[in-house]
């Protein structure tokens, strides 16, 4: 056993010694090449799919992997791997029916150095991969509260794949198409263990070329994908990416105006005023320069509350007070908020948690809270502090990164009588104090993990108080417990959407959250780029891009 442990890392060893060569000839791999350009600010720390737990990682896993089920960009379950699949009347088991001509990235630890055809018995390692304590997977909670064990994953031939459910899930397709459940090669895997994370190989569009960390990467186009484009020609149509890694947001803007990058995500503070006016439209300076995509992002960003009175925190709090939750809500003009600290790029929260872009999304069935001052004052009074008066100061949480728009909220609330003394601290500090219930009032933003409201109720569940979940508020709510419970049982979507519907009104007269604005994505790509896409999951699709020369 340990001279094969000793063989598996030599030979992972020699593949990282072929990569690093073959880096010093990058220029002459990519010469007369069409490449696209990017850049990942935040940097990556693994190409595993059993850890694609941040933006970067999974947009550029989602170049090189495929599983089962994909997102469309109106938020539709499409077919991948799995060209069709059938759900019991019990929603306990889900039958994929695989297709028979998907085959992983050639690689120097298959026979013969040619990749093989991928089949149901490589999701069944996949996804028992992902539940195995000994990977440690940050995806793990896809499946750990879903399936008994690894055996709930069968492969009945090798073009039918099921699972086996513990109980009904109707949102698992939707869970179903983040990139944790991408499917990987055991050959790989277990011959690179940990260093899979740098020696990735999947079934996707493009292929793993090198990573310099912290420099560059590039992935190469799969000359052997399955997919074709509405025309019926063969995909991707890039015969490259190449990533850098500049993390300064103003360095990396002039390398896009510049032309040495072909996208850029999100448009920085510190020089938003510069591209857009405060209506969200680009600047007479850059007026033609780029196109700019934008549309609704499944992101929320609000003000949690802690509300759970057995706290000894909230004990003393004004807080766990309704009509002083609902007096913040009402104290907040969040139209003016989004135009002159947002440039426009973000929907005004007066509806519910779950976002505008989410299917089942309704504004006009759930009613969330609008700019009304005087209302505010009122229910200060009812509360027994008139103007404000004995109302003790509230201390407000947020990072550095969101101060302007906090201090904001605290003028706002100060106009109305609700004093607040505002705290900066570190993001990773803040998180882990919510994460704890150790802050009464924060700053928090919510983004999907799947397209599906249940991923956003799950928030409000008693079940899923800390720490067995991310009940961040301590909200307790029988009736909406009961609702939650009933939706996990019903198949149909339109009327899963009706109950999640009630669940979010519910959530919004007992006001654990303020709801400050749906996030926008903003996307910036070269003139001579076409065939992007724009979807509410900000998720980079790089298989149907166009770049002219």
């Amino acid at each position: 056993m340990i001279y094969l442990a000793l063989m598996n890392k030599l030979i992972c060893f020699w593949c990282a010694v072929l990569v690093l060569f073959t880096s010093c000839h990058r220029d002459s791999i990519l010469q007369g090449k069409t490449i696209f350009n990017i850049n990942l600010d935040e940097g990556l720390t693994s190409l595993d799919p059993a850890f694609c737990r941040n933006q970067n990682t999974i947009w550029m896993d989602n170049q090189l992997y495929n599983g089962l089920v994909q997102i469309s960009d109106s938020m539709k379950i499409e077919p991948c791997i799995a060209k069709s699949w059938d759900v019991s009347a019990d929603g306990l088991l889900y039958t994929f029916h695989l297709r028979n001509d998907v085959y992983f990235h050639d690689d120097p630890l298959f026979k013969n150095g040619i990749g093989r055809k991928a089949t149901a018995s490589d999701f069944v390692y996949s996804f028992a991969r992902l539940i195995d304590p000994k990977v440690a997977s940050s995806g793990s909670w896809i499946f750990s509260d879903k399936v008994e064990n690894k055996h709930s994953f069968i492969a009945l031939n090798d073009t039918t794949f099921r699972i086996r459910l513990m109980q009904p899930f109707p949102p698992l397709l939707s869970l179903l198409t983040a990139q944790y459940a991408s499917v990987v090669p055991h050959e790989v895997v277990d011959y690179c263990g940990k260093d899979f994370r740098n020696h990735p190989v999947g079934t996707g569009p493009f292929k793993f070329k090198y990573w310099k960390e912290g420099e560059v990467m590039v992935f190469l186009k799969n000359e052997k994908y399955w997919e074709k484009d509405k025309n019926g020609s063969p995909l991707p149509h890039l015969d490259a990416i190449r990533a850098t890694f500049i993390g300064d947001k103003q360095t990396a803007f002039m390398e896009f105006v510049t032309g040495k990058l072909d996208f850029l995500n999100d448009i920085d503070g510190s020089y938003r005023d510069d591209i857009l006016t405060k209506s969200g439209q680009v600047s007479q300076k850059y007026k033609g320069k780029f196109i700019l995509n934008s549309a609704p992002y499944l992101n929320t960003m609000y003000l949690g509350m802690l509300v759970d009175s057995t706290l000894p925190i909230v004990k003393s709090s004004p807080l766990k007070i309704l009509k002083i939750r609902q007096a913040i809500n009402y104290a907040i003009d969040k139209q003016k908020m989004i135009k002159y600290l947002r440039n426009s790029m973000a929907t005004v929260g007066d509806a519910g948690f779950i976002p505008e872009g989410m299917p089942g999304f309704d504004a006009h069935k759930v009613k969330g809270y609008m700019y009304n001052p005087e209302k505010s004052r009122q229910l200060l009074a009812e509360a027994g502090f008139p103007n404000g008066k004995n109302l003790p100061e509230i201390l407000l949480s947020t990072t550095v990164g969101y101060r302007d728009l906090i201090e904001y909220v605290q003028g706002q609330l100060d106009q109305v009588g609700i004093r607040t003394r505002v705290e900066i601290t570190q993001g990773a500090s803040l998180r882990e104090l919510v994460s704890k219930n150790g802050v009464n009032f924060f700053y928090g933003s919510w983004i999907a993990d799947y397209p599906d409201g249940e991923d956003y109720l799950s928030l409000f569940y008693s079940k899923n108080k800390i720490p067995w979940g991310p009940n961040y508020t301590g909200f307790n709510n029988k009736q909406f417990d009961c609702l939650f419970e009933q939706a996990h049982h019903e198949p149909n979507d339109e009327k899963r959407y009706a109950l999640y519907q009630q669940m979010d009104n519910l959530v919004m007269q007992q006001s654990p959250v303020v709801i400050l604005y749906y996030d926008k994505l903003v996307n910036l790509y070269r003139n001579n780029v076409s065939g992007y896409s724009k979807n509410a999951l900000n998720l980079l699709v790089l298989k149907r891009v166009v770049k002219a020369p």
